[in-house]
């Protein structure tokens, strides 16, 4: 760790290449914090790892592993994980495994969840993470717990399934990830599908009064058809982006399924305060 540097997180793969790295849509973090070593979600088919080869992080040594959500763009490289790393546990919400997660459109659903397939053959590799909790020194797994989740899921077109039966996704699967730092919390929620500005309350709710460094993490604004799209008005994307100014002077990393016509219009609202954060960038705290 360098001196004066309480945490270092590095984009491991994200939907844009950056450095000759491999991008694909999905995400993964390491951090190194406190002579530890974690790593937030495992992208979409594990190629991160040869990205973090590349980067000269060495997989086998981290520490211990955590799941934002159940998608398959996190969840999906796990199992190269789990073969590269044989003694990190992987904290997780036990809803991630429960139900099948599906996003539908007009014509289609889609399985979005967590593959039963390293469910089974890993099972003694996860620790189920109930409400708020230490999971380290200074290391927190949130739940979400601030109401009308299921709204915002009905427009972004998630839905979660059991028994056969639908209903908008209630988000019981997600978890927001926090490290105290000297610079303050550092907050990272992958896709932060209740809403960044909801994550953030969530986290000022649980820590009154601590100074927040920063928000890491997609803002799911994106469309149906990929990060060019964009699912909401520029009205509902200037509005967050205000309301998100409003909240602190913390700063924004974002990108994944932000979007790229989002992720305009928040700079041109936020300017120097919110920043892209693509495949192999490294962030100091």
């Amino acid at each position: 760790m360098v001196q004066g540097v309480s945490i270092i997180v590095t984009a491991l793969i994200e939907n844009k290449e950056t450095k000759g790295l491999a991008c694909e849509h999905g995400l993964a973090f390491y951090i190194e914090y406190r002579d530890r070593r974690y790593l937030l979600d495992a992208g979409q088919t594990g190629i991160c790892f040869e990205n973090a080869d590349q980067l000269g992080i060495d997989v086998g040594e981290i520490d211990m592993a955590f799941l934002s959500h159940a998608h398959y763009d996190h969840s999906g490289g796990l199992g190269e994980f789990f073969k590269r790393n044989q003694k990190a546990k992987l904290y997780l919400r036990r809803e991630a495994l429960e139900y099948g997660y599906y996003k539908i459109t007009e014509t289609a659903k889609k399985d979005n969840g967590f593959s039963r397939e390293t469910a089974e053959k890993y099972r003694d590799r996860f620790v189920f993470v109930e409400g708020d909790q230490k999971v380290a020194p200074g290391v927190w797994l949130l739940a979400h717990h601030l109401p009308g989740l299921e709204e915002r899921s009905k427009k972004a077109c998630m839905y979660e399934e059991k028994d056969g039966v639908f209903a908008p996704d209630r988000l019981k699967h997600e978890q927001t990830l926090v490290f105290e730092s000297d610079s303050g919390l550092v907050v990272l929620n992958s896709c932060c599908h209740s809403g960044a500005e909801k994550v953030i309350r969530e986290v000022q709710d649980v820590f009154p009064g601590q100074k927040i460094a920063a928000l890491i993490g997609g803002f799911h604004l994106m469309g149906v058809d990929g990060a060019g799209t964009m699912a909401g008005s520029r009205e509902e994307v200037e509005k967050l982006a205000k309301e998100l100014r409003s909240m602190g002077e913390f700063r924004l990393y974002t990108g994944h399924c932000t979007g790229t016509p989002a992720f305009e219009i928040l700079k041109e609202v936020l300017g120097d305060q919110i920043s892209y954060f693509s495949t192999g960038m490294v962030l100091e705290f």
